[in-house]
């Protein structure tokens, strides 16, 4: 899943100061492995909007909700495994649904009934998934 949002751009010093955290604390962050920024070379940290908001929400949790480092990575990762849930099943239902089409179709097309051409043959509703900001 590669996007602008994933793109690594920020050295630690501005990636420091868009967060609003000390570079030590992006740094202890990268060693529990709360964020992962890209590494140009050996030394050099390349930080994207994605690592960016991820530090805001350990602060989040951190300061304003009270978790200790060990309750944010599990809350994190619960916050991941959820978004790859919604993916998977966003792409299933479309599969599941396309070749849901094609058998109708097939079927249809074997029999008299008349087939609407401005809808869907088997509309699938929107789900609308909940956004968990931290």
């Amino acid at each position: 899943m590669h996007n602008k949002k994933n793109e690594p751009v920020y050295m630690i010093g501005i990636a420091s100061r868009l967060s609003g955290v000390h570079p030590q604390t992006l740094r202890q962050y990268e060693r529990l492995g709360l964020i992962s920024p890209s590494r140009v070379g050996t030394k050099n940290r390349l930080y994207s909007e994605h690592d960016i908001n991820r530090v805001k929400q350990v602060q989040r949790l951190t300061q304003e909700l009270g978790v200790n480092l060990a309750g944010v990575e599990i809350i994190l990762r619960l916050l991941d495994d959820m978004e790859t849930i919604k993916i998977e099943l966003e792409e299933e239902l479309t599969q599941y649904k396309a070749e849901a089409e094609k058998r109708l179709l097939r079927f249809m097309s074997q029999s008299n009934t008349p087939i609407r051409k401005d809808e869907d043959l088997l509309p699938i509703p929107h789900i609308r998934w909940k956004k968990f900001d931290l």
